[in-house]
């Protein structure tokens, strides 16, 4: 019963790991990628613990902290410099219904009468 439990883990696993794999390629937002590899690594953490489980060994338990927390702090690292918020845009003060201050990244040019 051990090695079917093994055997299906195993394969949930590879199925993860896979479609992981396949949302890195494609993208399309760093963030995506970010993530992917993150189940990545859960994938991986997942499949040492269910080898130490089947060969009833307690060496890796120590490789699967350390992967765990770079994991972790990787996944921590890119969320902090992903969640920079862009600047607000200066309201007109005058209440009224004014067109927002162009920015460096507007390709249309506003003629004002």
């Amino acid at each position: 019963m051990m090695i079917a439990v093994g055997v299906v883990a195993t394969v949930l696993l590879a199925v993860g790991a896979l479609l992981a794999v396949v949302r890195m390629e494609r993208g399309p937002s760093m963030l995506d990628r970010t993530v992917a590899f993150d189940v990545l690594t859960t994938a991986l953490v997942g499949a040492i613990a269910v080898e130490a489980a089947l060969s009833r060994r307690t060496e890796s338990v120590p490789i699967l902290v350390v992967l765990s927390m770079v994991g972790f702090i990787g996944s921590v690292t890119v969320a902090r410099f992903a969640a920079v918020e862009p600047p607000k845009r200066e309201q007109p003060d005058d209440g009224g219904s004014a067109e927002p201050a162009p920015t460096d990244h507007d390709d249309v040019r506003r003629d004002t009468p």
